[in-house]
């Protein structure tokens, strides 16, 4: 990317920022909740780390994609689910609290998985033998991602006032990044957009249908409750694009601006089919409570 301050400066102070705000929502008994919750939260984790991925390669061989942008739709599938899945969770009628939790380990998580997914994606498609993400660069991942988390549970402790009171600021200002990094990717990219949206596109839509409705249909078939499973899908259906911009775009990272437009495209285009699908969800958990109550 030309503006080298975008990306090696404001791109990770801007993911830093987002990363803090989700630890000012955080505390400890998020993560202790996995104990009370254990299925719904392997269910939800083996969907989402280990299926997603396979569903994902299986979608960028079938349509052809050029190798940086398999690897850059691989970085998305990697990517831990957003905290915008909270929201959608929340209009859904879902258990929010599961996923503020699944949030929390997923993001830990992610540390370990996302570059070996990264890393494997640049050695298939690419071929050359380059691995993106060695442990030092691995380190870099955990600082921009777990540091942040920490330091705004440890505020969260100590000023509970003080988080309640910054959480939503933080959640507008997390789309207003979030927005902005998307333009910036695509007008990179600005000459070959439009071939690039075409090429990705498809391919986006499905990955968020696909990931929307395994993640609701899964944990169903395992005999989660209907709030579980709307949890489940909004976690799984809705990926961390910002991070996973910043590493596609990164100088010290993956330091490529092709392999981010299957993330920024993927930015935009989610919000239609997972608002669509919220919304019959929440219609539906609606009409059934008010059918039990007759």
């Amino acid at each position: 990317m030309d503006d080298s301050v975008l990306t090696s400066v404001l791109l990770p102070i801007a993911l830093a920022i987002i990363m803090l705000g989700l630890g000012l929502t955080l505390t400890v008994a998020d993560f202790s909740r996995v104990l009370r919750m254990p299925r719904a939260v392997l269910i939800a984790l083996g969907v989402q780390v280990i299926l997603l991925p396979v569903i994902c390669f299986g979608l960028v061989k079938l349509f052809g994609l050029a190798p940086a942008l398999a690897v850059g739709m691989m970085l998305l599938a990697a990517s831990p689910g957003g905290t915008t899945a909270n929201l959608f969770s929340h209009l859904a009628g879902g258990d929010v609290a599961l996923n503020v939790t699944l949030t929390a380990v997923n993001s830990v998580l992610a540390v370990v998985t996302l570059p070996i997914v990264v890393n494997l994606s640049l050695a298939h498609f690419l071929g050359d033998g380059q691995i993106g993400l060695q442990p030092a660069k691995m380190l870099q991942v955990f600082a921009i991602v777990l540091v942040p988390v920490a330091i705004g549970m440890l505020v969260r402790n100590k000023l509970p006032a003080f988080a309640e009171r910054m959480t939503r600021p933080v959640k507008l200002g997390s789309i207003v990044v979030l927005v902005l990094v998307i333009f910036a990717a695509i007008y990179t990219e600005r000459d070959n957009v439009l071939d690039y949206i075409a090429a990705v596109g498809v391919v986006a839509l499905l990955l968020n249908v696909l990931s929307l409705a395994l993640g609701y249909a899964v944990p169903r078939l395992a005999k989660l409750g209907e709030r579980q499973s709307i949890a489940c899908s909004m976690e799984i259906g809705i990926h961390n694009a910002t991070l996973a911009l910043t590493i596609a775009l990164s100088p010290s990272l993956l330091d490529n601006s092709e392999m981010s437009i299957p993330v920024a495209v993927y930015g935009i285009i989610m919000f239609f089919p997972t608002g669509l699908f919220a919304y019959y969800l929440s219609r539906r958990t609606t009409a059934q409570r008010a059918g039990s109550s007759v």
